[in-house]
């Protein structure tokens, strides 16, 4: 049997998503929205029979997942626009002039001279024009890159990034793969992430450096397991300085190094020195921007996420409206400064009563860690889900999985007549999520309690 004969489904799925691929990426509006989830919905579904279905060697699904991902190749991102600010910031810290101490606005009005800076401005928007950069050290180096390779073309830069996107991409499917062979977790879960077309679309599609930040965490975790702590800490630092996100996950590391079989003076030791490392290279990174003016920018800036910027929220949505019936206006200055510390008080507890001692139990609560924070964060922008969904590859939960295919749903706020967010969708998208991590809570409680002894029966020996 020749391999055409023996793959002819594969090969027709895998024909008919390209050419799905082809229309979502060179042929979709953002304001489509009918388009938009037709193909994202069929899109879904071929990925879950590749993954469930079909019994496919590793490297057949490898394969398809990258060339999945070289059909975005030559496209510009058809639903985000926030690359063209990944452009700015690469070409002026090109030039020598930090992003953290001037907006775009800012850069013209001084006289500074941008290729393309027109199309750039206009492309990002007036609203990310007039904020100074939010994106740390690691990213401002790699959109720097983009910017010396090709800094006369944006084609040419988002060709850049979607290489960088690709190379990270397949360096999580194989960190991935040693990591569930490490757990004795089925290897086909990495592919939930790698063949999923929220994945390809939002990542390689529309150049959002989660995948890049996930590379650095995934390797990172990879190396603790194996007792490399140094440089697991050491690359922990690098993925902050990519995305932040990977602070929340600091406190959960505190049981990590509280094990039995070693002294507790050495624990403390190793736990003190893990944290010093991440520190200081985290601080060496932030070291060629560090000044006043810059932590002030930078601070400010975040904070806008928090208590100024509304998407896609579920918690915070109820909260606001409750605030609107005590007080009569949007409380967002308050529950934004509110909320994090909710979240925190959540990890801190996590991290001390919670047993994160065997490398299921430490990412379980990481994704649980980070799904508590989304939940009660005022801004969910579709790519941020790529985190817990990685995540939940290497746990028992999947409702990140079913999240990743709801998020869509977000992008019904971009109709041809501007912006305009459907409550009830949003709603049916939270309802769903919940819904299943509740099931699964449940389920999952309850299967561990059956694997319990039962202390109240009597030994009958």
């Amino acid at each position: 049997m020749n391999f055409i004969e023996r793959y002819k489904i594969p090969l027709l799925f895998s024909i008919a998503a390209i050419v799905f691929y082809i229309s979502f990426g060179y042929h979709l509006e953002r304001s489509d929205f009918l388009k938009l989830i037709s193909l994202y919905v069929t899109l879904f579904f071929i990925a879950y029979i590749f993954i469930e279905r079909l019994k496919l060697n590793f490297w057949f699904l490898a394969c398809l997942g990258i060339i999945f991902r070289l059909v975005f190749m030559a496209t510009i991102p058809n639903l985000s626009q926030d690359f063209y600010r990944f452009l700015w910031d690469g070409r002026l810290l090109a030039q020598g002039i930090s992003p953290y101490l001037f907006t775009p606005a800012s850069s013209i009005a001084l006289g500074v001279t941008i290729e393309q800076s027109t199309e750039l401005i206009n492309g990002m928007g007036s609203l990310n024009a007039s904020h100074f950069s939010n994106y740390p050290p690691i990213n401002q180096f790699l959109y720097t890159v983009a910017a010396l390779i090709s800094g006369k073309s944006i084609l040419g830069s988002v060709i850049v990034f979607r290489v960088i996107m690709i190379l990270a991409d397949i360096g999580i499917l194989y960190f991935g793969k040693r990591l569930l062979e490490k757990i004795n977790l089925p290897v086909k879960n990495i592919f939930w992430y790698f063949l999923n077309p929220f994945i390809i679309i939002e990542l390689t599609g529309n150049l959002h450096f989660e995948g890049v930040m996930l590379f650095f965490f995934i390797w990172a975790l990879y190396l603790l397991f194996k007792g490399k702590w140094f440089w697991a800490a050491v690359l922990i630092a690098v993925s902050v300085s990519v995305k932040l996100i990977p602070l929340l996950f600091l406190p959960l590391f505190f049981k990590w190094f509280s094990k039995k079989e070693v002294p507790t003076a050495l624990n403390l030791t190793s736990l003190l020195s893990f944290y010093a490392v991440i520190g200081l290279t985290i601080l060496i990174t932030f070291l060629p921007f560090l000044s006043w003016e810059f932590i002030q920018n930078f601070s400010a800036t975040i904070s806008l996420w928090f208590q100024s910027f509304e998407f896609n929220a579920s918690v915070y949505y109820i909260i606001r409206w409750i605030g609107f019936q005590i007080v009569g206006w949007n409380i967002i200055g308050t529950a934004g400064k509110i909320l994090p510390v909710l979240v925190l008080l959540y990890i801190l507890a996590v991290a001390l009563f919670r047993k994160n001692k065997t490398p299921q139990q430490l990412i379980t609560a990481m994704l649980f860690a980070i799904s508590v924070y989304f939940l009660l964060s005022t801004t969910v922008h579709p790519w941020y889900i790529a985190t817990p969904l990685l995540l939940s590859v290497f746990t028992k939960y999947k409702f990140p999985i079913v999240w990743s295919f709801l998020i869509v749903l977000s992008y019904s706020a971009y109709g041809k007549n501007g912006f305009d967010e459907k409550l009830w969708l949003v709603a049916v998208e939270y309802i769903l999520v919940f819904g299943f991590a509740i099931f699964e809570i449940i389920k999952n409680d309850l299967f561990n309690l059956k694997k319990r002894p039962n202390i109240l029966k009597p030994n009958l020996k």
